[in-house]
C-alpha cells in the first residue's frame, strides 16, 4: 500500500514553495525534494519548507528550507513569510511569532489574515556596512543568504538567465551568490533576481529585495534614518524597513502577501 504525506502550496510573490507540516518527524532526502519540486514530473516549486518543533524551546516552531535542487539550504525571506502564515494556518502561532531558521531566531508578524490570503512582515538580521562589499560592478552582501546585486538603466533588456548565471559563479563569491538586477524609477526599485539552488529567475526573492535596498541606501548615500523602501518584482511588490544608524543596518522588516494556492497528497 502507497504512503503518503499532504502537503500545502504556498506563494509569497510569486516565489512558491511545498509546505509540509514535519513535526512528526519524516526523513527527506536531497533526490526525493528535487523530484518533488521538479516543475514537470513533480508538484512544482522553488523549494520545500518544513516545519518542526524547535527542541531547543526557545521559538514557536523550526523552519528547515530546501531549494529546488533538493539541498537544504540557507535562509529565504519570502519561504520565512510564507512559514509563519502556514504556522498560522496550522494554529501552532496567532498573530506572532518567533521562529528558528538556518541563520538563527526570527521574529514575524501577521498584520492581516483574510480571503485574499496573509499580509507577512519578517524581522532580518542586522547587516554591518563594513559587511557590505563594493565593487566597481555592484555590492556584494549577505541578508541572510548571500547576494550580489547590479544596477542597470533596463532590468527589462537584460537576459536574467544568461548573465545571472555567469556572476553567480563568479570567482569573488565563494560557494556561488544569488544575482539581482535592479532599475531604479522614481525612488521604487525594480528587481529581477537569479536564484542559485533554482539555478533559474525567480519571481521574487525576500532576502534578495532586502539586500537591494540596502545596497541602494549606500549608494544612494542615505543618512542615519529609518526608512521604507518600495520593491517591485515579477511576483508582486514588497517593502523592506529599516534603520541606518552609523555603521550598521538594523530593525530590517520585509514585508508582504502570503497566499495559500492548493493542499495535495504526495506519494513517498
Amino acid at each position: 500500500m502507497q504512503s503518503f504525506l499532504i502537503f500545502e502550496k504556498f506563494q509569497g510573490t510569486g516565489n512558491d514553495f511545498i509546505m509540509i507540516d514535519n513535526r512528526a518527524g519524516h526523513f527527506f532526502s536531497e533526490a526525493r525534494v528535487s523530484a518533488w519540486c521538479d516543475r514537470h514530473t513533480g508538484v512544482g516549486a522553488d523549494g520545500l519548507i518544513l516545519i518542526e518543533h524547535d527542541i531547543s524551546g526557545e521559538s514557536d516552531f523550526f523552519m528547515r528550507y530546501f531549494n529546488a535542487d533538493g539541498a537544504e539550504a540557507s535562509l529565504c525571506g519570502n519561504g520565512s513569510r510564507c512559514a509563519a502564515a502556514f504556522a498560522n494556518f496550522l494554529h501552532i502561532i496567532e498573530n506572532q511569532c518567533r521562529f528558528r531558521a538556518f541563520d538563527g531566531i526570527h521574529e514575524a508578524e501577521i498584520a492581516e489574515h483574510g480571503n485574499a490570503g496573509w499580509t507577512v512582515s519578517l524581522q532580518m538580521h542586522d547587516v554591518a556596512i563594513n559587511d557590505i562589499t563594493v565593487y566597481p560592478d555592484g555590492y556584494y552582501l549577505n541578508t541572510g543568504s548571500p547576494h550580489f546585486v547590479i544596477f542597470k538603466e533596463d532590468i527589462e533588456a537584460i537576459d536574467v538567465e544568461k548573465e545571472g548565471k555567469q556572476w553567480r559563479y563568479d570567482r569573488r563569491f565563494a560557494g556561488g551568490a544569488n544575482v539581482n538586477f535592479v532599475t531604479p524609477r522614481n525612488d521604487v526599485l525594480h528587481v529581477r533576481t537569479y536564484e542559485r539552488g533554482v539555478e533559474a529567475e525567480t519571481l521574487s526573492c525576500g532576502t534578495g529585495v532586502t539586500a537591494v535596498s540596502l545596497a541602494y541606501a549606500l549608494r544612494e548615500h542615505y543618512p542615519n534614518r529609518a526608512r521604507e523602501q518600495k520593491i517591485v518584482t515579477r511576483g508582486g511588490t514588497l517593502s523592506v524597513k529599516f534603520h541606518k544608524k552609523e555603521n550598521k543596518f538594523h530593525h530590517i522588516y520585509l514585508t508582504g502577501k502570503v497566499k495559500q494556492v492548493f493542499e495535495g497528497k504526495i506519494i513517498c
